[in-house]
């Protein structure tokens, strides 16, 4: 069964933490270099993968007895939290630049990156927690998946437009302080009972 709530919930707070991420300064360069719909198609497929790996992971932890999965999620919301307002900024980093501009090289070229990169990334463990956390892995997945898009697209189209009218830092806040919030939330689940 899907719920638009979860999904909105999800989409929510994996758009913010990955706003201000590495992938969308990657995304905004590639889009600059090359055309952005090959681009956006490369990208949107290694997010789509992510998501299946992270939504997996967390789909397996809700075996487990479900106060132990409410620690584990508040624990690691916590750490996500702190990683967000602890981390320094990034800058450029050096894309692969493909040799053409064929489809199946800037795609190719967008997809490898992407999928490096984000392998183990703060929004793909967030996507394994809220996974656990709702045990509704369509919903889940399918708001993740839409967040990491529309990021990309941001990024891919207009992201330099974007951060001269919303400050970076205020973005990785708000991002924090959800987390925050769902980390103690989950905390006081699994001590509550």
């Amino acid at each position: 069964m899907f719920s638009i709530t979860v999904a909105a919930v999800v989409f929510g707070v994996v758009f913010l933490a990955e706003l201000p991420d590495k992938t969308a300064l990657a995304g905004l360069v590639l889009g600059t270099r090359y055309r952005a719909s090959y681009v956006f198609a490369g990208v949107a497929a290694a997010f789509a993968l992510h998501v299946v790996l992270a939504v997996a992971a967390g789909s397996v932890l809700t075996l487990l007895p479900q106060q132990l999965v409410h620690a584990i999620t508040g624990v690691l919301f916590l750490g996500g939290a702190a990683v967000l307002l602890l981390r320094k900024d990034e800058g450029e980093e050096d894309i692969p630049k493909p040799e053409n501009q064929s489809f199946w090289k800037v795609a190719g070229t967008g997809f490898s990156l992407i999928l490096v990169a984000e392998f183990g990334d703060l929004t793909q463990i967030m996507t394994a927690n809220l996974a656990a956390r709702y045990d509704d892995p369509l919903s889940v997945g399918i708001g993740a998946v839409l967040a990491l898009w529309a990021v990309a697209g941001l990024g891919i189209v207009g992201g330099k437009a974007l951060m001269k009218k919303v400050p970076l830092r205020l973005v990785t806040q708000i991002a924090a302080v959800l987390m925050l919030a769902l980390g103690v939330w989950s905390l006081w689940e699994a001590i509550a009972g």
